[in-house]
């Protein structure tokens, strides 16, 4: 029986193939609808026991649209290329996060059209 190669895997979508600028968004308005808030987190590691990761900011709590959280994005990948950087969700009733997402791994030349890395 033959395994399958080796690979490293992050977080949630990380069996998928590489999200589109598109897919990105539309599940950054899933948060969104739901009412939960969009957070934007960067590491220089991303393995699985690494539970503290940086804050790019505050969490977004009166976020409307995903191009807000697309182009805080882009502001903490220009600063922070050398990082991997993630969009958590938070519910507020919950007090806990309950999506999270890389959005940009270091040394990669995947991108897409936004320039966006998955």
């Amino acid at each position: 029986m033959k395994t399958l190669p080796k690979e490293i895997h992050y977080e949630t979508f990380s069996y998928l193939p590489p999200l589109t600028d598109a897919q990105v968004a539309r599940q950054i308005q899933y948060t969104i609808d739901n009412g939960f808030f969009p957070c934007i987190e960067f590491n220089e590691d991303s393995a699985a026991e690494t539970c503290y990761w940086t804050m790019w900011k505050l969490p977004m709590f009166s976020c409307s649209s995903p191009q807000e959280v697309l182009s805080e994005v882009q502001q903490c990948r220009s600063e922070f290329s050398n990082c991997y950087i993630r969009v958590v969700a938070f519910d507020n009733i919950k007090q806990c996060q309950v999506m999270s997402f890389i959005v940009h791994k270091p040394n990669q030349n995947n991108s897409t059209s936004g320039g966006y890395r998955y």
